[in-house]
């Protein structure tokens, strides 16, 4: 039977076929629905971690007690977890271990564009990477194969547009794994610097075994049409060169990314009277070809910025461009918004207000910095809101510390915001640091956290309690305020600036697209008190706008959170 898949969603089948029984993610666009899809399986556990280095360690953990196991991240994702990774290429496996990384070329919901294949370079780990999603799928279950062939994890990259476009995807059974004996194993599984150093040269006679295996793998394929043109590429740019040069070019499809082979590269460029490496990101494949002495073009033709497409493919290699619509010059732009009602929106407007420093972080109140809120002066990774605003504070003094906050979601406060405010208290700075609690992780779709009392089935799980938490780590002061009212969080805010010692502030308020959120009935303006001023533009609430010189509230929108009564001192705003 074949069904239409997303690739993650494909990808979660593959490890349900494989017979996968353990998975543990923490959640990233685009890598997110492969855990999601694979949780529906009954026969895989699988869990939100608080962290990807939490969640390699877990699949590590099940590897070596002999389960095939798997986590999922997204490519800054794989930065957090490089500590075990770089190690478990040392330690290798019991049980397949597959780790799927979905990079994010154009930065569609990234700070960075990073090209997660240097990672499995210098993990000296395998890395294949699928082109659609039946090959998500397959890949999945070649992957824990050869991870088991080659004692290694194994690293699936995926990429957006792979992972989030739809094909064909051929369903099979289930082939159950049975555990493999687990035997106690201290020169292999125990890296202390004598029995490491003994592992890594089977480390690189390993990477050896694995590019002889790579020529001659059904993963990599050649098809010849013209070879005027050759092309060489992985993933989703093979898709866009097929498409693009349909016969008029031969192609090496490389499934296997590293190691990279050898001999069918060098065969393939002998055939061909010109060779293109269409990659993106970085010069890896175009690099590895170069240090084999082959005359091919790549990032002299492609650019390292961004995605490629097949428009782009026609025009630099066939010199034709595609004749597209041209739309009005006058389209407005549609910036990213914080949604109507979201609870952010308030304690945005009070920090902007108050013109304090904000050290910001990871997650849809990112959005916090643009305009009119313009409420955030730095967003670096995860957790770095809290130990940026230290050392920002250690540099500037007592005066900067009456004048400057952390704001961090409680999922990535979960995630690495919590040493930070460790060191906040441990190394004395009178910080304030603003917990904004929304009761899920909001930015990648509404998954679970530590803190939700669910787990990601939806199961009743252990809840961490902030306040709690942040008094057991050293912080005396913990105030919780609802963001909706503006006045008394604007209050609170002032109150834990002036104090000469650490504070947390929790803004506490669901998000306000949780299904179990009940809302208010829209506001409206009276038009007879509204004098035109846009004092309620200041806050950014898209429901909001201005016709005919009055303020009008978009009904279909707005959610009665009310804040915007708060700025409207003629009382034009009514329920």
């Amino acid at each position: 039977m074949k069904k239409l898949m997303l690739g993650n969603e494909a990808f979660a089948r593959g490890l349900y076929e494989a017979g996968c029984k353990l998975a543990s993610s923490y959640p990233g666009t685009p890598s997110t629905e492969i855990t999601e899809e694979v949780a529906k399986y009954d026969e895989v556990y699988a869990e939100w971690a608080p962290n990807e280095k939490v969640a390699m360690e877990v699949a590590l953990g099940a590897s070596i007690a002999g389960a095939r196991s798997f986590c999922a991240m997204k490519h800054v994702g794989l930065n957090v977890a490089a500590d075990p990774l770089y190690t478990a290429g040392y330690t290798g496996v019991t049980g397949g271990m597959v780790i799927a990384v979905a990079d994010d070329p154009g930065m569609h919901s990234s700070q960075n564009e990073q090209d997660s294949r240097h990672h499995a370079i210098a993990s000296k780990v395998m890395m294949v990477e699928p082109s659609d999603s039946a090959e998500c799928k397959e890949f999945a279950k070649a992957a824990f194969d050869l991870s088991e062939r080659f004692d290694t994890p194994v690293i699936v990259r995926m990429s957006t547009r792979v992972a989030h476009s739809q094909s064909a995807v051929e369903l099979c059974e289930r082939e159950e794994k049975e555990l493999i004996p687990y035997k106690k194993n201290i020169q292999k599984f125990v890296m202390m610097p004598g029995n490491a150093i003994r592992r890594h040269p089977q480390v690189e006679q390993r990477l050896v075994d694995i590019r002889e295996y790579a020529e001659t793998s059904p993963l990599n394929r050649v098809e010849y049409n013209d070879t005027k043109i050759g092309v060489i590429a992985a993933g989703i740019s093979y898709q866009y060169a097929k498409e693009a040069l349909g016969s008029k070019a031969s192609y090496l499809k490389l499934g296997i990314v590293n190691p990279l082979p050898v001999e069918i590269i060098k065969d393939f460029c002998q055939k061909c009277e010109t060779v293109y490496v269409i990659e993106q990101l970085d010069d890896v494949i175009e690099t590895h070809c170069k240090k084999l002495g082959l005359t091919v073009h790549g990032k002299d033709t492609f650019s390292l910025l961004g995605e490629i497409s097949q428009s782009i493919v026609r025009e630099k290699i066939l010199g034709e461009t595609a004749e597209f619509a041209e739309f009005p010059e006058n389209v407005p732009v549609r910036p990213p918004v914080m949604c109507a009602g979201c609870p952010h929106r308030g304690l945005f407007y009070c920090l902007s207000k108050l013109g304090v420093m904000v050290s910001g972080d990871i997650g849809c109140y990112t959005l916090g910095a643009t305009a009119p809120l313009c409420a955030m002066d730095s967003t670096i990774c995860m957790g770095a809101s809290i130990s940026g605003l230290h050392g920002f504070n250690k540099i500037r003094g007592a005066e900067s510390e009456k004048k400057s906050v952390a704001v961090i979601g409680d999922s990535t406060f979960m995630h690495s915001g919590m040493t930070g405010l460790v060191n906040i208290a441990y190394n004395a700075t009178n910080s304030t640091v603003i917990i904004l609690d929304n009761s899920i992780t909001g930015m990648t779709g509404h998954q679970q956290n530590p803190t939700t009392g669910k787990n990601l089935k939806g199961d009743p799980a252990a809840a961490v309690n902030l306040e709690e938490l942040c008094k057991a780590i050293g912080i005396k002061s913990v105030r919780v305020v609802d963001p909706y009212h503006m006045a008394e969080t604007e209050a609170v805010i002032k109150e834990e600036l002036a104090k000469d010692e650490p504070s947390v502030i929790i803004s506490r308020r669901p998000c306000a697209l949780l299904k179990y959120v009940k809302h208010n009935p829209p506001l409206k303006c009276d038009h007879d008190k509204c004098v035109g001023c846009k004092q309620c533009l200041k806050i950014g609430c898209p429901a909001i706008s201005i016709h005919d010189k009055k303020m009008t509230i978009d009904h279909t929108q707005c959610v009665g959170c009310g804040i915007c009564t708060e700025m409207c001192k003629l009382g034009a705003i009514v329920k």
